[in-house]
């Protein structure tokens, strides 16, 4: 018999570190968290910058074998965790390859280029560290908005997940991308939001999010799995 993950999940409280949370839920597996957060200075102890040079989060750890970037580590988790009951991850090679199409779609063109420049630039975000930028902002919601017309089609036939029937770890990282376009007002596509519905019924996506909270101060940031 195989001997049960040492899963160890570093991070919390952001767009990006709650996705390996919920991929973990959904696969149903047992974790520790260590509840750190960006910009808080525990990503820079000598303690994490060894597990993980970039100092960002999130970080999984997985017995010896450690990986960061939240993409990364959802796929990971899918590829390694996945079962014939629980699987985040399409099996024919074809719908595997759109499958990654979606993930670097979404991590690309949603997020990095679009919603993550209007959170480098926004007055009320990271722009008093990186700069303000209104202007810079605005074009990156138009962007947002005009890569998301993709979604829009693909969605128009009725199909209740990404790729179809099946949920994978595509949905994981457009509904994160989703939520926070609507939190930043940019505004998304008409039948994203019975999407988004359906997917926040989930009790993957329930617990994901709940084993996303920041720590209360006071409270220790290490999570018994």
């Amino acid at each position: 018999m195989a001997a049960a993950p040492n899963l160890t999940l570093w991070g919390v409280g952001t767009s990006r570190t709650v996705r390996p949370h919920w991929a973990l839920a959904e696969l149903g597996l047992k974790y520790e968290t260590y509840a750190i957060g960006p910009r808080t200075g525990e990503t820079k102890t000598a303690e994490y910058t060894k597990l993980n040079p970039r100092q960002k989060v999130p970080l999984l750890q997985d017995g010896d074998f450690a990986i960061g970037e939240s993409a990364a580590i959802v796929a990971y988790l899918s590829q390694t965790y996945s079962t014939p009951d629980k699987s985040l991850i399409p099996e024919e090679k074809q719908q595997y390859a759109k499958w990654l199409e979606w993930c670097f779609f979404i991590v690309t063109e949603l997020d990095s280029t679009s919603l993550y420049v209007m959170r480098r630039h926004s007055a009320n975000a990271l722009g008093p560290i990186y700069g303000v930028a209104p202007e810079v902002v605005a074009k990156a919601g138009e962007y947002f908005r005009e890569q998301l017309r993709h979604v829009e089609v693909a969605l128009n036939d009725g199909r209740t997940f990404l790729m179809g029937d099946q949920f994978t770890s595509a949905d994981i990282l457009l509904t994160t991308c989703l939520e926070w376009a609507v939190a930043y007002g940019v505004g998304i596509c008409d039948n994203a939001y019975p999407y988004l519905e359906r997917i926040k019924k989930r009790p993957g996506y329930v617990r994901g999010t709940a084993a996303n909270v920041p720590p209360a101060p006071g409270e220790p940031i290490r999570r018994p799995a």
